[in-house]
C-alpha cells in the first residue's frame, strides 16, 4: 500500500482483514499537498459531533429547598458563577465550555388526561428528546415524536459509516408493557427515528464495540475469537503495518495513539468479561459478562467508545441512557447508601434532599473523564471538545413530586463555535425545554426547523434571554 505526496488519503478510508474493519482518524495524509493544514481539508471535518446524555429523575435542587442552597443552577447568571455549591461543582475545569440552561419546563412529560396521572417514570424519558407527549398504550400503536438526535442523524449522520448509536447503562425490557398503561419502550427509549419508531439501546460494551469495528462472522465464531484473547488488531496487523510506512512521522504517531487506544479498551473489555465469567458472585447477577458491575467503570468504557467513534468519525451522534426510572441501584461511591429511586423521593425534607444531592452530584462528576478525552485528541487547529455537542440533562424536575418544571439542563462543548461556554443562563419562567432544543438544532446547522416539540421560539444560547 502505498500513497503518493500529490494525492491524499481519502477521509472515507478503512483497512480490513478477518472481519475487523478500521476507520482511521484524520490525518495529515487526507490534505491535499501545498493546501493550508486542517482548512475544509475533508468534506464533513468539522461537522458537529452530538451526544444526547439523559439522567433521570431530575435533581435536588430543582424543588424549593434546593434551589435556595443552589445544589443545581448556580445563584448567579452570566459567565460569574459560583458552582460549589452545586452538583456541577466537576465541571469547574471545563466551565470555558460549560453553557447551563436553568428554569425551563418540560410540560408533554405531564399528565394530559386524568387516567395518565401518576404514570410519569413510564412517560418521561420518551419525551426528553423528543419534548412530545406519548400515547398511553401497552400495544404496538406506539407514538411519541422524533428525537432531537434523530433529526441530526437523518440530516447529516448519512455521511458517516453508522448514522448514529444508542447506548445505555441500565437494564432494558422494550416489550410489552410496564406500568400504568405505557409500553416499556418509552420508558427504556430516548431516541425516536420517527414517532413510531424508538430505536434499540446497546449496554454492553463488547456489542457497542464490535459493532464500531466490524468484527463479522457468525456469533460461534467471534465466541472463538475472544477465546484465543488475540485483539482484533492482530486481523489487520499486516494493513496497518503497510498503511504506516506511506505516512509521515506525526500521523505515524496519531496511528500509534488511536490505536492504542483501540487495544486498550478491548483489554478493559476483556479483564470485565473474565472477571464476570469467573464464577464469583456479581454486583448485577442478570447482567451480560460484558457489562462491569461497577457504575463509574461501565460509563467510562462507554464514553471511551464514543471517543473512539468520533476519532475516526464512524459516527457523529450518540445518545446515551445513563439511568432508568424505578431503579434501586446503590452508588455508594456518591457518599450515599440510599436506593436511587427511593432517594430521589426525598419527602422534601432538606436533610433528604441533600442525600439525593450527593447522587446527582456523582452522576456528574462521571462527565470530566469524558470531556478530557475529547480535549486530548487533536483533530486540525483545535480539539475533539471543541467540534462536539454534549446536552445533559433530564425531562423531570423534582422528583419527590413527579413534577417537569424547572429541569435539569447543561450542555458542554464548542459545538463548532456555536456555544460560547462560561455562561449561565436563566430562562424566564414557563420557557419550555423545546425552546433550548429547537436553538441546539439550530446549532447543528438546522436553522431552517421552524418548531421542535411544544416550542414557541427560539431560546438565545449566547447571551442572558
Amino acid at each position: 500500500m502505498h500513497f503518493l505526496t500529490d494525492k491524499p488519503l481519502p477521509r472515507r478510508t478503512f483497512v480490513r482483514g478477518m472481519g475487523a474493519t478500521f476507520a482511521l482518524p484524520f490525518l495529515d495524509a487526507m490534505l491535499p499537498a501545498g493546501k493550508g493544514l486542517w482548512r475544509n481539508a475533508a468534506a464533513g471535518t468539522d461537522r458537529t459531533r452530538l451526544v444526547a446524555i439523559e439522567m433521570v429523575h431530575g435533581a435536588a435542587g430543582c424543588n424549593e429547598i434546593g434551589a435556595r442552597l443552589n445544589l443545581w443552577a448556580p445563584a448567579e447568571t452570566g459567565s460569574q458563577f459560583d458552582l460549589t455549591p452545586s452538583a456541577l461543582k466537576s465541571l469547574e475545569p471545563f466551565r470555558d465550555y460549560l453553557t447551563i440552561v436553568s428554569n425551563t419546563d418540560v410540560r408533554n412529560a405531564e399528565p394530559v388526561a386524568p387516567k395518565e396521572i401518576g404514570g410519569d417514570h413510564f412517560r418521561s424519558s420518551a419525551v426528553y428528546l423528543t419534548q412530545s407527549h406519548p400515547k398511553q398504550t401497552e400495544g404496538s400503536d406506539i407514538f411519541a415524536g422524533t428525537s432531537l438526535d434523530q433529526i441530526y442523524a437523518q440530516r447529516f449522520g448519512q455521511e458517516t459509516p453508522i448514522p448514529s448509536m444508542q447506548l445505555c447503562i441500565e437494564n432494558v425490557d422494550q416489550a410489552g408493557g410496564c406500568a400504568y398503561g405505557y409500553a416499556c419502550v418509552y420508558t427504556d427509549s430516548i431516541s425516536w427515528s420517527s414517532p413510531t419508531e424508538p430505536l434499540p439501546v446497546i449496554r454492553d460494551p463488547r456489542v457497542a464495540f464490535e459493532k464500531l469495528f466490524g468484527v463479522g462472522g457468525s456469533l460461534e465464531e467471534r465466541a472463538a475469537r475472544r477465546r484465543t484473547r488475540r485483539s482484533i488488531l492482530d486481523f489487520v496487523a499486516t494493513e496497518m503495518t503497510s498503511l504506516k510506512k506511506s505516512l509521515g512521522a506525526e500521523d505515524r504517531m496519531r496511528m500509534d495513539s488511536y490505536l492504542d487506544e483501540i487495544r486498550e479498551v478491548e483489554r478493559r473489555i476483556q479483564r470485565v468479561e473474565a472477571r464476570n465469567t469467573s464464577g464469583e458472585q456479581r454486583d448485577l447477577p442478570g447482567a451480560p459478562a460484558g457489562v462491569p458491575d461497577s457504575f463509574e467503570e461501565h460509563v467510562r468504557l462507554m464514553f471511551d467508545i464514543q471517543a473512539l467513534a468520533f476519532a475516526a468519525d464512524i459516527t457523529r451522534v450518540f445518545s446515551f441512557k445513563m439511568g432508568r426510572d424505578g431503579s434501586s441501584r446503590v452508588y455508594a461511591e456518591s457518599g450515599s447508601d440510599k436506593p436511587f429511586h427511593p432517594a430521589s423521593h426525598h419527602g422534601g425534607s432538606e436533610k433528604g434532599v441533600k442525600e439525593f444531592h450527593l447522587i446527582n452530584k456523582y452522576h456528574v462528576s462521571m462527565l470530566p473523564y469524558f470531556l478530557d478525552k475529547l480535549k486530548s485528541i487533536r483533530e486540525g487547529e483545535s480539539n475533539l471538545l471543541d467540534k462536539t455537542m454534549i446536552m445533559y440533562g433530564s425531562p423531570m424536575g423534582d422528583p419527590n413530586l413527579h413534577n417537569h418544571r424547572r429541569c435539569p439542563l447543561v450542555l458542554l462543548g464548542h459545538a463548532n463555535g456555536a456555544l460560547p461556554g462560561n455562561l449561565h443562563l436563566k430562562a424566564p419562567d414557563g420557557t419550555p425545554m423545546a425552546n433550548v432544543m429547537l436553538s441546539a438544532l439550530h446549532s447543528l446547522g438546522m436553522d431552517d426547523l421552524k418548531g421542535f416539540g411544544d416550542s414557541t421560539l427560539p431560546f438565545n444560547l449566547r447571551a442572558n434571554a
